[in-house]
């Protein structure tokens, strides 16, 4: 499945922690990269949409990155790349790496085709395509080397020994193993169609022998599963192979009780894990460093175990480490120690200052219903005479939505480079447009305002025209003052027309990333 968008900026904000190895090792590794330019030969290839079904079907394993040549994370992992590809175009047989330039207009389609949500984006296509995975391994050459040699031959590796066992299993990894009365049958074939599936997730093998694992058996039943991991019980089994459920099993016990968020590498794994997950998330921020740590630690995986059974998942975050997750959802220091719950791309709430023996009861109520969403808002204007006006949370819906005026709003993050460069332009298309009673020009600084549900903002800036009569149409017309202008114009309503469809229409949503 893939990531939601909306969790998109997210995630790339939490690149600044998880991509901390990989930004290190360019320093070691920007020179080999130098010298293979130096030489006029590039190990990585070159794709793009005339080339790249031609290479797929070459290839029977190759690994493709998604870039844009603007991406800092992109420019940071190219040396490396380029050293890895180096590496293992010496392997037998050689380990193929390739590149696209996902930013190209000609090569957007690949990025539609291929699911790529963000930059870089690393895919590996195995048997001529017929099996495309992300790519989860390190971003250092190093680790890159290593982690692809280990994606070729068997996706499960038999374990014959307890020597096999030392050398296969690391306990700060999750390793799945399936035991068997015989390798062959329904259960076996089951397990290594998942095995191939995930295994650029997981590590799995397989054993005849129960005794061979660690706490193994020898008495045991077979034929079961089981999952090895660094946290809560460190050891799961399951007997059910049917496809379905072994995938679901391993991805409810690969997972930690309660995620921690900081900014040891071991955690990344299920940090990512956690963000990916479309399931209801409770987070818990406060300062690991100071004040009742251990308290608040101990409420919260109470709480976890009370409400496992809820669809719900569970994260505790340090506050250093957490920068980019509090500017996504709009949080303040000043507000630690405090709980969130993301329900939905636009529904969230919250309880600031909480304290630990607060976290069930507070919990408890969200479930029963008793809880009110939390919304953020800027104080709406006193004064918003300029021409491009000004709405905030609090009274977005009565400016776009009930004014009966054909409204275009823009939704803007004050950083953003783009955003800037539309500013002077909507304000020229607002001056003249300002003689028409049934035209308003807005925005909203989407960093300090929740955005309503309507808008699915992707990116910024982000515009939508909404008439009188509520059709709602995604703006992706020139950046020109006279092509906003003109689209206004042409696709306005009056308010006679407005009040005769307002009976009958219906709200069209064209998603678009400007």
């Amino acid at each position: 499945m893939a990531i939601s968008r909306v969790w998109i900026s997210l995630l790339l904000a939490l690149a600044v922690v998880l991509s901390a190895p990989a930004a290190r090792a360019e320093d070691g590794g920007a020179e080999g990269g130098e010298e293979a330019a130096a030489a006029g030969t590039e190990a990585v290839l070159t794709l793009d949409a005339d080339n790249i079904d031609d290479a797929v079907a070459k290839h029977p394993f190759m690994v493709v990155e998604f870039y844009a040549p603007w991406c800092g994370h992109c420019k940071k992992l190219a040396p490396e790349y380029e050293k890895a590809a180096q590496e293992l175009s010496k392997h037998d047989p050689p380990i193929v790496l390739a590149k696209v330039d996902a930013n190209d207009d000609k090569n957007k389609p690949l990025a539609t085709k291929y699911e790529v949500q963000g930059f870089p984006t690393l895919k590996i296509f195995r048997n001529q395509g017929k099996n495309i995975q992300e790519y989860k391994g390190p971003r250092e050459a190093e680790g890159i080397v290593e982690y692809l040699k280990k994606q070729l031959g068997p996706a499960s590796k038999e374990i014959k020994s307890t020597e096999d066992v030392s050398t296969f299993i690391d306990d700060k990894k999750i390793y799945i193993v399936g035991i068997f009365t015989e390798l062959s049958g329904t259960e076996f074939t089951n397990f290594m169609e998942v095995a191939e599936k995930l295994r650029s997730d997981y590590d799995f093998g397989h054993t005849l022998h129960a005794n061979h694992l660690p706490r193994g058996d020898a008495a045991v039943e077979k034929p079961f599963v089981r999952l090895f991991k660094p946290f809560d019980e460190l050891v799961v089994d399951s007997k059910d192979f049917d496809v379905t459920a072994l995938e679901k099993f391993i991805d409810a016990s690969s997972t930690p009780k309660v995620v921690t968020f900081d900014k040891n590498p071991d955690n990344h794994p299920y940090l990512l894990k956690f963000f990916q997950s479309s399931s209801v998330k409770a987070m818990l921020f406060l300062n690991f460093s100071t004040g009742p740590f251990d308290s608040f630690n101990s409420a919260y995986y109470g709480a976890a175990e009370e409400f496992k059974d809820k669809e719900i998942k569970f994260l505790i975050g340090d506050i250093e480490a957490s920068q980019g997750a509090f500017k996504y959802f709009k949080l303040k220091e000043d507000q630690v120690p405090l709980i969130l719950i993301q329900e939905s791309d636009s529904k969230k709430f919250l309880k600031s200052h909480v304290e630990p023996d607060q976290i069930v009861s507070w919990l408890k109520e969200y479930f029963d219903g008793k809880l009110s969403p939390f919304r953020k808002s800027e104080p709406i204007p006193e004064v918003n005479n300029e021409p491009v006006k000004v709405v905030v949370a609090d009274n977005v819906h009565d400016v776009v939505f009930k004014s009966g005026k054909n409204v275009l709003v823009e939704f803007y993050a004050p950083w953003c480079g783009h955003c800037k460069k539309l500013a002077p332009i909507l304000d020229e298309a607002a001056k003249t447009l300002q003689s028409d009673d049934d035209v308003i020009i807005a925005k909203m600084d989407a960093t300090e305002n929740d955005p309503p549900s309507e808008f699915e903002i992707q990116g910024y800036p982000t515009m939508y025209f909404v008439t009188p009569s509520g059709k709602t149409v995604s703006y992706d017309g020139g950046r020109t003052a006279d092509d906003i202008v003109e689209f206004i114009r042409k696709n306005k309503e009056t308010a006679g027309l407005a009040t005769e469809k307002a009976g009958s229409a219906t709200t069209e949503s064209v998603k678009d990333e400007l």
